[in-house]
């Protein structure tokens, strides 16, 4: 039998690794939402007019009786039927709960990363090529401020002076609007203008700094004099030579921040109300409803580990001195 070639060898390894790693934290997240405190009874567990066999009867009903590895064998293979099971407290699928929230999260979070992205990705350049320029403490002082506030914070802040002070956007998002028309449009807009704002604030400021420190770190770099010897100019160096050295740190950044574009943004989306992903998340934490906190924080880990694996494939076409 021929060996395989080198990619599919890699990928092959690399899919093994990422099963064996969801396998594990699967076990440790359910080990440890069946561990933690919180009846998903909710107020059943505690009130008085409720006898102890009807609870036995509803812990029956949502195996909460069975010994826990059984009870993550059972979830362990409904998972490998495409089964995220119910929820304690609507009774309803999990995958139609998740369904109902990810378009949100997915308008919000998607809108919110490209545009920080084209606002980073090109300061953070500059800051780097023209340092010591009159702009670049300014660039910096502003990625440093959107990086050190939270994101409650400046949503906060948001909310006094644009909805409370100046009254132009609304500081509850509306899910039941529906896009019709030219005017249901705007409305759409002015009420994701703010949230979408706080996200880009803080993003950008991280891929930003990131991005600067990655280019700084190249310039010293030999080839990068030998670009300028050879005649080329600041665009020719950077399109031939430098960005593609500086790229790896980047693409290790948005290969761990995309799954955040799929799971929301959490505090974000509770301080305007976003129905999203992350206040689901949020919601069924505090009602202790354990099947839709293990859907979303599992989904999280299955995205984070793609991503992270498809990191490591980016590696080699960018670079290829990179092996493994």
């Amino acid at each position: 039998m021929p060996p395989l070639p080198p990619a599919v060898g890699l990928i092959c390894k690399r899919l093994a690794i990422a099963v064996i790693t969801l396998l594990g934290i699967s076990l440790v997240i359910f080990s440890l939402l069946a561990l933690a405190p919180g009846n998903p009874l909710g107020e059943l567990a505690t009130n008085p007019s409720i006898s102890q066999e009807v609870r036995d009867n509803l812990r029956r009903s949502l195996g909460l009786d069975q010994p826990l590895p059984i009870r993550y064998l059972k979830w362990l293979w409904s998972l490998l039927q495409g089964d995220l099971g119910y929820s304690f407290t609507s009774r309803s699928p999990v995958m139609d709960l998740i369904g109902q929230r990810l378009p949100t999260t997915l308008w919000l979070m998607g809108t919110a990363y490209l545009i920080s992205l084209a606002i980073a990705i090109p300061l953070g350049v500059i800051a780097a090529i023209y340092r010591g320029r009159w702009w670049e403490p300014l660039i910096s002082g502003i990625s440093l401020m959107g990086f050190s506030l939270p994101t409650f914070l400046t949503g906060l802040l948001f909310i006094l002076i644009f909805s409370v002070q100046l009254g132009w956007l609304p500081f509850i998002y509306d899910s039941t609007l529906a896009v019709n028309s030219m005017a249901s449009l705007g409305e759409q807009i002015r009420q994701l203008l703010m949230p979408v704002a706080v996200l880009v604030f803080y993003q950008s400021a991280v891929i930003l700094r990131f991005v600067r420190s990655a280019v700084l770190e190249e310039l010293p770099q030999n080839y990068i004099r030998t670009a300028y010897a050879k005649g080329l100019g600041t665009w020719g160096m950077l399109k031939n030579h430098l960005l593609k050295n500086a790229s790896l740190p980047l693409i290790t950044l948005i290969a761990l921040d995309v799954p955040t574009i799929f799971t929301g943004a959490l505090v974000t989306e509770q301080v305007f109300r976003v129905p999203g992903i992350g206040a689901l998340l949020i919601e069924s934490i505090y009602r202790s409803d354990t099947p839709v906190v293990m859907a979303v924080t599992f989904l999280y880990a299955v995205l984070i580990v793609f991503f992270s694996s498809l990191a490591d494939l980016i590696y080699q076409l960018v670079d290829p001195r990179i092996r493994w």
